[in-house]
C-alpha cells in the first residue's frame, strides 16, 4: 500500500477517523485539568463530523478508569449523542456475520443498522488495559456504550487458551476492508499464546487478496521485559496496516516494517497522562483514506490539548556553576531551576498565542539529576511560586539520580521501605510485586495451590480495577478445581480420606504489598488474607 497516493473522495473511498488512548476522566477532580479529556474528545468527534468520515476507529483506553465516574460516563454519552447521531446516511455495508463479530453483545449487530437508532457516524472500538472487562460478568464501560447503541465494541476475546480473530468485513463501492481487532490482554499471556501459535487471524473465504486488512491492537510495543510486549514480527504478514494503541507517543505517520511488509501507525494519546518525553510530542489524530489496496493517512493536529514542556538538567555537567562543597550550592541550584522554568513558560506562552483554543496554563516538567554529592531543595516551596502559572505546580520539579541507578546492578526489594515515589520512567505494577514477593518470601508462605500469576492478576484487579471479589473468586475457583481433582481419585481413596485431603487444601495466604497510587500520590499498603473460602481484605496508608 502507498501512503502518498492521492485518493480523491468518491464512492469507492473509505474515510476513517483514527484515534487511541483518549483516557476520558483522567484527573477529572483537578480544578485546572479536570475537563481536558472531555474538551479534546469533543474536538475529535467534531473533526469526524466536519470531514464527513464513514466511521471512527478507536484503539482502546477510551476511559482512564476501569469503573469511570458518573460524570465521565455522562460526558461521554453526551458527546457521542451530539456528534454521532443524525440523519446523514452511512455509505458502507457489512458483509460478515455480525453475530460472530459481536457475539458477546446483547444486541449482536452494528448500531447503525438498528431500526430504533439514528446513527450518522458509527464508532468502532476495542478495549484497552484501562477499560478492559472485569468481574464475574466480564463487563466493561464499552459494553454500556454498546448496549446504549452509541458504540460498537469489537475485538473481545474471552478464551485464555486460544484466540480466533474474525474480521468485520466492510464494503464501500469497490473497496473492501477486513477490520481485525484485539482488545488488551496481559502482555505475558498474549506473548505466550503467539509463541504457542494459539492466535489465529481468520481470512475471508472469497478473494482474500482483494481485501485491505486493517488490524487494531492495544499492547506494549516497546520492550519492557523478556515477554512484557508484543514483537511486531508476531503479527501476520498479510496485514496492510496496524493501528497500535497503548503507546502514548504520537507516531501516527505510517511506517513500514521491512520484515513483515506491513505499515504501522501509532496515533498516541490525546491527553498527557505521564510527565515523560514521549508525551511532549505534538498530539494528532489521523484521517485514513482507503481506496482498493491503497491508503493515505492525513495528520490532524489537536488544538485543545494542553501544552507540555519537559527538560532535563544534569547538575554534574555544570562544574563551573555548582560545587557540592559550596555551602550555598542548594540556593544556586534553585535559582538555576527557576531560570529554566521561566524560559519554558515563555516558550509555552508563545505557542499558546498562536492557538486560542489551547488551555491557558501549560504543564511544565524539569527533571534534575542531582547525582554527584548534591542535595535537592524543597519542591513544595519551589512549587508555591508557580501556583497560578502552571497546571501542575506540585509536579514541576523531579529529582533523580540516574547515573547512580545505572551503576546499581541489583535492587533489593524490601516492601517495608517503599516510602518514596518510584523513579520516573519506571513502571511499578502490582502483579510484579506479588510475583517478586513470593519469589523472595520465606518457604512458609510459598504458594502451592494458587499460582503466582493468578494471585498477581487477582490482586491487580483488586487494586487497580476495584474488583473487591477478585481474590475470593480466585480462591473459590482453585478450591473447586482441587476438590474436583480429589473426587476423581475416589476409586483409590475412601470417603474419609477425601475429606481429610480437602481439609489440607485450605489456603492460608497473607500478603503485605505496598503499591503507589496515582490518585492520592502516596504509597498504600495492601493486605490480603485468604483462608479457605473465607476471605477478608483491608487497605490502609503505609
Amino acid at each position: 500500500p502507498s501512503t502518498r497516493s492521492k485518493l480523491p473522495d468518491d464512492e469507492d473511498t473509505f474515510k476513517i477517523l483514527v484515534a487511541t488512548d483518549i483516557h476520558l476522566g483522567y484527573m477529572e477532580k483537578d480544578p485546572v485539568r479536570g475537563n481536558d479529556t472531555f474538551v479534546t474528545f469533543n474536538e475529535i468527534l467534531d473533526h469526524a463530523r466536519k470531514n464527513e468520515v464513514d466511521f471512527i476507529l478507536l484503539g482502546g483506553d477510551l476511559f482512564h478508569d476501569n469503573k469511570p465516574s458518573r460524570k465521565t460516563v455522562h460526558s461521554c454519552l453526551e458527546s457521542l449523542r451530539k456528534y454521532c447521531m443524525g440523519d446523514r446516511p452511512v455509505q458502507f455495508e457489512i458483509l460478515s456475520d455480525q453475530a460472530v463479530n459481536f457475539h458477546y453483545s446483547k444486541f449482536p449487530w452494528v448500531n447503525y443498522q438498528d431500526e430504533n437508532l439514528n446513527i450518522s457516524i458509527p464508532v468502532f472500538s476495542i478495549h484497552g488495559n484501562h477499560d478492559d472487562p472485569t468481574g464475574a460478568d466480564a463487563l466493561c464501560a464499552l459494553d454500556i456504550l454498546s448496549c446504549a447503541g452509541l458504540l460498537n465494541h469489537f475485538g473481545r476475546s474471552t478464551s485464555v487458551e486460544k484466540i480466533d480473530i474474525s474480521p468485520i468485513l466492510l464494503r464501500k463501492g469497490r473497496t473492501k476492508i477486513a477490520l481485525y481487532g484485539l482488545g488488551a490482554i496481559p502482555d505475558e499471556r498474549l506473548y505466550r499464546m503467539f509463541v504457542n501459535k494459539q492466535v489465529t487471524m481468520l481470512r475471508p473465504k472469497e478473494d482474500e487478496d482483494s481485501w485491505f486488512n486493517l488490524f487494531v491492537i492495544h499492547q506494549n510495543r516497546s520492550k519492557h521485559g523478556a515477554t512484557n510486549y508484543i514483537p511486531e514480527q508476531f503479527l501476520d504478514d498479510f496485514i496492510n496496516l496496524v493501528v497500535w494503541g497503548h503507546e502514548h507517543e504520537c507516531k501516527i505517520a505510517p511506517f513500514k516494517n521491512e520484515q513483515q511488509r506491513f505499515y504501522i501507525s501509532q496515533p498516541g494519546s490525546s491527553v498527557v497522562t505521564s510527565l515523560s518525553p514521549g508525551e511532549a510530542v505534538k498530539k494528532h489524530i489521523g484521517l485514513l483514506h482507503v481506496k482498493g489496496k491503497k491508503m493515505k493517512m492525513e495528520k490532524i493536529a489537536l488544538e485543545t490539548v494542553r501544552t507540555f514542556h519537559i527538560e532535563d538538567i544534569v547538575l554534574a555537567d555544570h562544574p563551573d556553576l555548582f560545587n557540592p562543597d559550596n555551602p550555598n550550592v542548594t540556593q544556586a541550584i534553585q535559582a538555576f531551576c527557576m531560570e529554566k522554568v521561566e524560559l519554558m513558560l515563555d516558550t509555552a506562552e508563545r505557542e499558546r498565542l498562536g492557538n486560542p483554543r489551547q488551555p491557558e496554563k501549560p504543564i511544565i516538567r524539569l527533571r534534575v539529576d542531582y547525582a554527584g554529592g548534591f542535595e535537592p531543595f524543597s519542591v513544595h516551596r519551589f512549587s508555591q511560586k508557580y501556583m497560578h502559572r502552571v497546571a501542575n505546580p506540585k509536579d514541576i520539579i523531579h529529582f533523580f539520580r540516574r547515573r547512580e541507578q545505572k551503576e546499581k546492578k541489583e535492587i533489593d526489594l524490601n516492601f517495608e521501605k517503599l516510602v518514596s515515589r518510584p523513579a520516573e520512567g519506571t513502571t511499578l505494577r502490582v502483579e510484579d510485586l506479588v510475583k517478586q514477593y513470593f519469589q523472595t518470601a520465606e518457604k512458609k508462605v510459598q504458594l502451592s495451590l494458587l499460582t503466582e500469576r493468578g494471585m498477581g492478576e487477582a490482586v491487580q484487579e483488586f487494586v487497580d480495577k476495584e474488583e473487591k471479589d477478585a481474590i475470593e473468586e480466585l480462591v473459590k475457583f482453585q478450591l473447586e478445581k482441587t476438590q474436583k481433582f480429589l473426587k476423581e481419585r475416589r476409586t483409590d481413596a475412601v470417603e474419609e480420606k477425601i475429606d481429610e485431603e480437602k481439609k489440607i487444601c485450605l489456603i492460608h495466604v497473607e500478603l503485605h504489598i505496598y503499591y503507589y497510587c496515582e490518585k492520592d500520590g502516596r504509597y498504600n499498603l495492601f493486605v490480603a488474607f485468604c483462608i479457605g473460602l473465607g476471605k477478608s481484605t483491608r487497605t490502609g496508608q503505609a
